[in-house]
């Protein structure tokens, strides 16, 4: 019997009924005599209607709807770990569909009946995946950052020429072409060119892919909670909202230990899927002078991404030995004039408070933890991104804007 977790997990199957009988029946076919088990609810299902698009602006409202679900569609006493969201489209026709490939089963099954860990199931995948289409993490000819801190994407193959992203060590690509000493890449929605000197490529790439490939998850409900421990009966930290991903760090059962800004806490593992990956280049296009936004917005934001890959240090107010959020955006502010608190919670307080869809570039985003506390702040750049002093982990880097509900959007600058 191939494992039902497995699939739960790494393909995205639908929990339901229907892949239940198909599962019992192929157990009964089989010989075996063991239940499939049957799980109940752990979710709040909330019908948007067809063709309806929930934002993560919506999650909140999805909450507030799920308030109104009758006791018939969720006992009372369960406890909410996601909000889905029912398009009202027809189940793509391999939702039920039970793999048979030979040896995939193999891999899967070596010492039947018994529990493998994520990273198992994530390897055994990504080994069947690059034998079917040669890829690894996702790329058919791969690079891999050989560089100690960041390497430099250009727009152009030529050192003058103006930084669009930068990939952390061990970070992934594509190498789209080789022209002398440089290399066309692109690295998640980064393409341009780097120097082939700090790029493994060909066998090397694999190898050192290979050797630094994480675990991910990716959440696929609108809106999962992130808890203090591995059970619904602890307390909600902060909400995630759908295609974010986070490295795991940890396994316990079907709960999944992740990092949220400075904060740890732990995912439902029914609701994400899990892959190995590289990491992906940061953009790094300039915000230029002259599209709509004031001159001094343009130079704080240019301003505030020269510090990317910096550490984050919690209560520092150094932009390159190190700072925690609010010390990093304290320090890009200072140096346009504007005096702020030191907390995050206190610059919450500052200036006026606007909506997420008025912010240009130079607001700022705080986010709350579960109960309302603002905990977090980064520096909206446009294109629906922040910079900030992400964690001990990451450093200062850019992010979604919506990598988390905003609670408050400030605007300080004029």
């Amino acid at each position: 019997m191939l494992n039902k977790k497995f699939y739960e997990m790494m393909k995205n199957r639908h929990r339901d009924t229907v892949l239940t009988a198909i599962l019992a029946a192929a157990m009964l076919c089989s010989g075996l005599t063991a239940a499939v088990p049957v799980k109940a609810a752990e979710y709040t299902y909330v019908s948007a209607g067809a063709g309806t698009v929930m934002d993560t602006e919506s999650s909140i409202e999805a909450l507030e709807l799920a308030s109104n679900i009758t006791s018939e569609e969720i006992p009372s006493e369960e406890i909410s770990d996601e909000v889905v969201v029912d398009n009202g489209s027809e189940a793509d026709t391999n939702t039920h569909a039970i793999e048979t490939d030979e040896d995939l089963e193999s891999k899967l099954n070596a010492g039947a009946g018994a529990e493998k860990d994520i990273r198992e199931k994530a390897e055994a995948l990504a080994e069947y995946d690059q034998d079917q289409d040669g890829k690894i993490a996702g790329y058919v000819n791969i690079g891999v950052a050989h560089v100690d801190n960041h390497l430099n994407i250009r727009e152009e193959a030529d050192e003058e020429s103006d930084l669009v992203g930068k990939m952390t060590k061990d970070a992934g690509c594509e190498v789209l072409e080789v022209s002398g000493d440089w290399a066309r890449i692109k690295s998640g929605k980064v393409e341009g060119w780097c120097k082939t000197e700090f790029l493994y490529m060909g066998e090397e790439a694999k190898k050192r892919a290979k050797e630094a490939m994480k675990l991910v998850a990716k959440v696929q409900t609108t809106t999962l909670y992130v808890r203090d421990e591995p059970t619904t009966e602890s307390a909600v930290l902060t909400m995630i909202p759908i295609d974010e991903e986070y490295e795991i760090e940890e396994q316990d059962g079907d709960w999944l230990k992740i990092a949220v800004d400075d904060d740890e806490g732990w995912i439902s593992a029914d609701y994400v899927t899990i892959s190995e990956q590289l990491d992906k280049a940061m953009n790094l296009t300039e915000l230029k002078y002259g599209q709509g936004v004031s001159d001094v917005r343009v130079n704080l934001v240019n301003y505030a991404k020269q510090f990317i890959g910096n550490p984050y240090v919690w209560g520092g107010t150094s932009l390159t030995k190190g700072a925690d959020c609010s010390g990093y955006v304290q320090a890009i502010y200072r140096k346009y004039g504007i005096s702020l608190p030191r907390t995050s919670a206190a610059q919450s307080t500052v200036g006026k408070k606007i909506s997420a869809s008025e912010a240009q570039p130079g607001d700022l985003f705080f986010y709350a933890k579960s109960g309302g506390r603002i905990s977090h702040v980064g520096i909206y750049i446009g294109n629906g991104q922040i910079v900030n002093a992400h964690s001990r982990k990451t450093g200062i880097r850019i992010n979604s804007a919506y990598y988390r509900t905003p609670a408050i959007v400030r605007r300080v600058l004029d």
